[in-house]
């Protein structure tokens, strides 16, 4: 007995000796990549956003030091939002706070919309609570409140046409873990400006359903044996897809790893959000395969909190976008097509 716990205990300070190695190297490639982000990529951010070397850094996950940067940087500011439009919005976001009431809400001076009266104090209030329980940092009398509720009610001032949906939260929340106040407004406006967010946000079925028949292209093409076990049991994406893009995945995983996602979403666009799905689903298919609708849909709803950052992006990377030479964006334009024409027979991912 005392020679096995000899060895089980020579075993666990080999494990710990070993994790530690991998934290101080992973430590050390931070460091350096954050000596060639200040130094070199950020002062020439056009010439080199694109270069083969910055991409494969920029896969590898933004040192924090310069994430919000370089978010800032590759989400854009085409809408042209200034720190004091935004000062604007939360001061009518304010007065509209001021006279809210239950009877009034319904009858604003302008005119408010359904989606603009579910933008009301109360909504956000109660999703802010929601907003990373466990952090504390969101909630009532943390540090980050008062900032994450600013931004979503100015942002229901800016896009009444839009208004306050479940998921921004979330959104808004790593933002301001990462950027100042204002610059994390800018950002978020410009991010639910994209297409792919501006149709899930405002609850565009036609376009919702054309990213789903993409996604089940690619699906199809990739994990053709999964494909076929979710058509068996009629389980379609918007069963876990909507969740995953409402909060571009903040919610469903860790926030280190939601994170590096990010990362590489604001480097490649929308059809990351989708690539990071399968390859969700290829790091669970062998579990997945063995379950039914219900088992499968609880499982998706709420992945595994041991999920790491290298499995995940070793099956994202193993995830081929491209299909019979047509890339996510072809294949896109093609069901935008079929779907236009009618003539949903000749989408393979339309078929029931």
């Amino acid at each position: 007995m005392v020679a096995e716990a000899k060895k089980r205990e020579i075993k666990d300070a080999y494990k710990r000796k070993k994790i530690m190695k991998e934290r101080f190297k992973q430590e050390e490639n931070i460091a350096s990549a954050m000596v060639i982000w200040i130094n070199e990529i950020l002062p020439n951010w056009e010439v080199m956003r694109s270069t083969r070397r910055v991409r494969e850094l920029w896969w590898q996950g933004l040192p924090p030091s310069v994430r919000g940067k370089v978010w800032s940087l590759a989400v854009g500011n085409e809408l042209n939002i200034t720190p004091e439009l935004y000062e604007i919005f939360l001061s009518r976001a304010k007065e509209r706070w001021k006279s809210f009431s239950e009877t009034s809400s319904e009858n604003d001076a302008e005119g408010v919309s359904v989606a603009d009266r579910e933008a009301s104090l109360e909504l956000i209030k109660l999703d802010i609570s929601r907003t990373f329980p466990s952090l504390y940092i969101f909630q009532k009398g943390g540090p980050y409140h008062d900032v994450l509720h600013s931004i979503l009610g100015a942002y229901t001032c800016y896009r009444p046409d839009v208004g306050y949906v479940q998921g921004m939260s979330f959104i808004a929340a790593v933002l301001i873990l990462n950027l100042e106040e204002a610059d994390a407004f800018i950002a978020f406006a410009n991010l639910l400006n994209k297409p792919c967010q501006l149709a899930f946000f405002r609850v565009d079925h036609n376009m919702m359903l054309k990213y789903f028949a993409t996604f089940e292209v690619f699906f199809e093409e990739n994990l053709s044996k999964l494909f076929l076990h979710f058509k068996s049991y009629s389980l379609t994406p918007d069963i876990y897809l909507i969740d995953w893009i409402f909060t571009l995945y903040s919610k469903s995983l860790p926030l280190d790893l939601a994170c590096r996602v990010w990362d590489v979403f604001c480097r490649d666009g929308e059809e990351f959000l989708f690539r990071t799905g399968l390859g969700i689903l290829r790091l669970y298919e062998d579990i997945l395969l063995q379950m039914d609708f219900i088992h499968i849909a609880q499982f998706l709803t709420k992945l595994p909190e041991d999920i790491t950052s290298e499995k995940l992006f070793s099956c994202i990377a193993a995830i081929q976008m491209q299909n019979s030479t047509k890339k996510w964006t072809q294949v896109f334009a093609s069901v935008m097509k079929d779907i236009k024409e009618g003539d949903k027979n000749n989408s393979p991912a339309l078929k029931s």
